[in-house]
């Protein structure tokens, strides 16, 4: 287990020297493409057999008491008018089952990081739902001790119980959904001993105002066989700034600067890599483009003005906050520097990497076509607090505190692998963000004393706890690979005390 965490931390070194992650893969792109119009797929030549239902377990649910509203209830939990906000129930523990046949099965098993998908079923509450395309998911990071080749390259078979996965419901007509989502995501947190953190980390960006996923565990059984418990966390598509924007309709982008780290503006070829929303209605970068080309050619102090325009500063402020307190050390802040002289990983001395090599990921930006506004969302949480008390992590710590500066602006060494970084408060816009350091202050008080007081956080994590801890038992009594209950209830103690000590550290 240590080694498959330490190893872990090679998520963040896929980042390319063009500022792109390899957790978007092409088959992640062509997800994102087909969003709007999809067509039916003929991946699989054979349709998939459902297989017998397992035998049905103690639930793990929390229902409704029956009234004479049977029938108004079955509509509102009906997948096809149901609203998402029953699957991301945080007061429930849902199971969901998929079937595919053992052909396409062995397909995924062989070489799942291809990312390709077949044809099955989604059985949840005793609805069939299908067929729907099912396939492995994944950045470098998810492969890490789970496939028989080279992770980097995401070879070889599936060695591990669990891997994540993606459903899609839209599988053969654009108009299908489950509970008003086209996709399902399911996250292993093969790398997260507590079994907590993306749904914790999501739980406090959203409580701080700032637009973020839902996450909740949810049971995952395959061919009737129990596989374990996962995270579903909420895809970040259409869909989502839908609901999470008054004008939704605007372009979302995956990991691309506004401007490189220099300061120079980037290409409309990289924006429209990096779009993720509208690719096929002629697509206009204008508001994303206006704010880089305005802030990399901004004076410091017109900077100020100029985000304080383009930018709802608490937002902002608010995301830095919950991002720096739970050490989100590879997000949005960690400027990898890849290239250069120092070779693939960015070893090497001091400056030997130009700076327009350095990049940052897992994050999204959505601009909002209508206040003509820039929004940052945080993405893919596996790594966030894991190095709070200590970097034992060798890829991911930040060097920096929030505004500091380091080697006068030129990428340099730290951590256990000596990898390169740049601080993130040479990049004109975060920057910037910095200037705001009584309104940090401010903000971080109130992170604080409130969504991440030790009441409220012990309380949740307690809670949720208590709901997945028999799922727990069951993945340890089903697969060698899978912690028993003890220790994982020993990961679960020690990040309480991570967390007490995040809170102490910062008060």
């Amino acid at each position: 287990m240590f080694i498959r965490r330490f190893f872990g931390a090679l998520i963040s070194i896929c980042l390319l020297s063009g500022g792109f992650s390899c957790s978007s893969s092409d088959s992640e792109k062509e997800d994102q493409a087909s969003a709007e119009t999809e067509t039916n797929s003929s991946e699989t030549e054979q349709q998939a057999e459902p297989t017998p239902e397992p035998e049905p377990e103690p639930s793990t649910e929390e229902t409704s008491e029956p009234d004479d509203k049977e029938s108004e209830e079955q509509e509102e939990f009906d997948y096809t008018t149901g609203d998402s906000s029953y699957i991301f129930d945080q007061n429930k523990l849902h199971t969901f089952e998929l079937t595919i046949s053992e052909e396409d099965l062995a397909f995924l098993d062989k070489e799942p990081g291809k990312e390709e998908y077949v044809e099955g079923y989604l059985t949840f509450e005793g609805q069939e739902i299908g067929p729907v395309g099912i396939r492995y998911k994944g950045s470098v990071g998810a492969w890490v001790g789970c496939v028989s080749g080279d992770f980097f390259q995401a070879e070889g078979e599936k060695t591990c119980t669990k891997l994540s996965m993606k459903v899609k419901i839209n599988w053969e007509d654009t108009d299908d959904t489950f509970y008003g989502v086209k996709k399902l995501q399911f996250h292993s947190q093969n790398l997260d001993p507590t079994k907590m953190h993306e749904r914790l980390g999501y739980w406090l960006f959203r409580e701080m105002g700032v637009p973020a996923p839902r996450s909740v565990h949810a049971r995952l059984y395959i061919n009737g066989q129990y596989n374990g418990i996962f995270a579903l966390t909420e895809q970040i598509d259409g869909r989502f700034t839908r609901e999470n924007f008054e004008d939704g309709t605007g372009n979302l982008y995956k990991e691309i600067w506004p401007i490189r780290s220099n300061g120079e503006p980037r290409s409309d070829g990289e924006y429209a890599y990096a779009l993720k929303t509208n690719e096929h209605n002629n697509p206009s970068f204008e508001i994303i483009r206006s704010f880089g080309d305005e802030m990399g050619s901004a004076t410091a102090d017109e900077r100020i003005e100029i985000v304080q325009e383009w930018m709802d500063m608490d937002e902002v402020l608010a995301y830095a906050v919950v991002d720096r307190t739970i050490r989100n050390d590879d997000g949005v802040f960690h400027w990898y520097c890849f290239g250069g002289g120092s070779g693939v990983l960015g070893r090497g001395g001091e400056g030997e990497i130009p700076d327009e090599a350095c990049n940052s990921h897992n994050y999204y930006w959505y601009e909002d076509p209508t206040e003509k506004t820039m929004h940052l969302i945080p993405w893919d949480l596996d790594n966030a607090f894991e190095v709070i008390k200590n970097e034992g992590n060798p890829v991911i710590p930040i060097k920096d505190g929030w505004g500091e500066k380091t080697n006068d602006c030129k990428p340099f060494v730290y951590g256990g692998w000596g990898l390169s970084q740049l601080s993130a408060a040479c990049d004109k816009i975060i920057g910037t963000w910095a200037e705001f350091d009584d309104e940090y202050q401010q903000m971080l008080n109130i992170f604080i004393d409130g969504p991440f007081s030790q009441e409220t956080v012990e309380e949740l994590i307690d809670t949720w706890a208590d709901q997945i801890e028999s799922s727990v038992a069951q993945a340890h009594e089903s697969h060698d690979d899978q912690p028993s209950v003890e220790e994982w209830r020993r990961a679960v103690e020690q990040f309480k005390d991570d967390l007490e000590y995040a809170r102490t550290k910062n008060e």
